[in-house]
């Protein structure tokens, strides 16, 4: 654990990608099996401990230290897991120890003799604490980890807690995590990918098999998840780079990018399943969506919820989201539909390495038979120039969405040669969204932020007029500079005038306050908030230093954006 720990701690103070590539692959090397197996787990962010949670982390630093102590450090420090593992005071000696002779800390202050102090406990394994974590009772995790914080060092501490919240904000992706692996055996990435999901943790066989000591993985699974293919942002500067004849174009619609797998196993049995764009495996959630894929193959699409043929707001999708199970009720009134983009398998034949128009082609033929009606093709965007893409971009109802051009976030532009590749591969794909929308709105509430942002407020939520008040529209933590962050910061401390735990209330009337403007890519209407709107990735465009908050726009603007009365 100590190992793992000086690992994280290094890799959270390096900026540079390839050095941290390299920290980790040294760490593979050096560390044996399982515990790099589960370091390369907690790295790739597939670990999760349903017992654990952050209020037993108080619990147990409350019993220990001060509560008025702790409240006041955390409040100052900002992270859990950091004020806890510089506040913990080590192991609570024994009321006596060899021969009956009173401890230290205790009344009497003989120090401790050296026979107790062999007795310290021993310090966990990394594979000891993910095991204990996944498999004993509530009630024993207390002195579990109680017993693990005694045992390490301040380091050690952080990273233990850092791994029960799920808090590993050490600037290091699943991506990243893999292509370390990929370093040991002088592979690309994209192999470690597409045996990825296929494997389960501590990797034995990854780590053999990339080390040269034994074969490539491989599964079984009729029905496997394959890594998807992510597009590039475009902006207008870069379409002089490109010929449009050697791209075909197709809207992006306001979903959640899904893959539909089905295959028949060595026994004749089918199975089909449902994957997000990470490979969770969302089929329970949508049972009605397990019979659309009528052949095996497997599809990459969008998954949307359509009434009336009509594809809703994402909002609307949102009520079928995050669920294990699913009600009749709720499948009658949101029902899901796959919109598909991509075939990645046609039959038992894997096409990725096919260029795009050979897939389409296929998956048009494909679709083209008696299929679900909840699987449909999503249709391309005829253009034989940038300008023509772009007006279609612009005006996505004259184009060809006609009533579902509320749904378009706007457009995929892919090479016509394009095989299908893991990652995110350069001058292949592209994502030209639609111009986001644009408000001015008032610095309400902030929150400290994490990792690195632990010592600022970086979490603002903020709000609009309404009649003579504010009411919160969105947060955002993000679209600022480092040097704007610490402004931001200074701006909160200085005009905070209420708190609520971790929540500073700032000043914002109708004389005093700070404009933010705001942009966002999406509204919709929202019962849940209390303004009745819900904003779709907001994100801080400006600090409007120079704006009066009296300015700032009213909800009447944002209700006329989504009766699409504004422009």
């Amino acid at each position: 654990m100590n190992r793992f720990a000086a690992l994280l701690d290094r890799l959270a103070y390096e900026p540079r990608r390839n050095a941290k590539i390299t920290l980790i692959a040294d760490f593979f090397r050096a560390t044996p099996d399982p515990e790099r197996g589960f370091a390369l787990v907690a790295m790739t962010g597939g670990l999760v401990f349903a017992q654990a949670k952050a209020g037993l982390i108080r619990q147990l630093i409350t019993e220990r230290t001060d509560p008025v102590l702790f409240a006041l450090s955390y409040d100052y420090v900002g992270d859990l897991s950091e004020t806890v593992a510089l506040l913990w005071p080590g192991p609570i000696p024994p009321p006596f120890g060899e021969g009956g002779q009173p401890q230290a800390g205790r009344e009497g202050v003989a120090p401790p003799s050296p026979v107790n102090a062999a007795r310290a406990p021993p310090t966990p394994t990394l594979s000891t604490v993910i095991e204990t974590l996944a498999t004993a009772h509530k009630s024993a995790l207390p002195g579990h980890l109680a017993g693990w914080l005694d045992a390490l060092d301040e380091t050690g501490r952080w990273a233990l807690l850092k791994l029960i919240t799920g808090g590993l904000r050490i600037g290091v992706s699943a991506r990243l995590a893999k292509t370390a692996v990929a370093e040991l055996g002088g592979l690309e990435p994209d192999a470690i990918e597409q045996v990825w999901h296929g494997l389960s943790p501590p990797y034995r066989d990854l780590f053999a098999w990339v080390e040269g000591k034994g074969p490539r993985p491989a599964s079984d699974d009729p029905a496997p998840f394959r890594p998807v293919m992510l597009a590039h942002a475009i902006d207008g500067a870069d379409f002089g780079k490109f010929d449009p004849a050697d791209f075909m174009a197709e809207w992006k619609w306001d979903g959640i990018r899904i893959q539909a797998s089905s295959g028949t196993d060595a026994q004749g049995r089918r199975t089909t399943r449902l994957y997000s764009r990470t490979g969770e495996d969302i089929s329970n959630a949508f049972p009605d969506l397990l019979d659309a894929l009528t052949f095996d193959g497997a599809i990459d699409g969008e998954l949307l919820v359509l009434r009336e043929g009509r594809v809703q707001s994402f909002n609307v999708l949102q009520q079928r989201l995050n669920r294990k199970v699913v009600s009749a009720k709720l499948i009658a009134e949101f029902p899901a539909h796959i919109r598909a983009y991509d075939l990645l398998v046609d039959g038992t034949e894997d096409i990725r390495t096919l260029p795009f128009t050979a897939r389409r082609q296929r998956l048009e033929q494909r679709l083209a038979g008696a299929v679900s009606p909840k699987l449909e093709l999503s249709a391309l965007i005829p253009f034989t120039s940038w300008e023509q893409l772009a007006a279609a971009r612009a005006d996505p109802a004259s184009a060809g969405a006609e009533g579902d051009a509320e749904a378009v976030e706007g457009c995929m532009i892919k090479r016509r040669d394009s095989a299908y590749l893991p990652g995110r591969p350069k001058g292949l794909w592209f994502k030209w969204k639609r111009d986001p929308m644009v408000v001015d709105a008032v610095l309400m509430y902030a929150q400290r932020g994490h990792g690195k942002r632990s010592s600022f407020y970086s979490d603002f939520t903020f709000g609009v007029w309404k009649g003579d008040a504010l009411v919160p529209v969105g947060k955002a933590y993000f679209g600022f500079t480092d040097e704007e962050l610490v402004q931001l910061d200074r701006f909160v401390r200085k005009h905070t005038i209420d708190r609520h735990g971790p929540v500073r209330v700032v000043t914002a009337n109708a004389e005093t306050g700070l404009v933010l403007e705001v942009a966002f890519e999406g509204l919709n209407r929202s019962p849940r908030h209390k303004s009745g709107v819900a904003m779709r990735f907001p994100r801080i465009a400006r600090i409007r230093w120079d704006k009066p908050t009296a300015e700032a726009d009213r909800l009447e603007t944002l209700e006329q954006m989504i009766e699409g009365k504004a422009g």
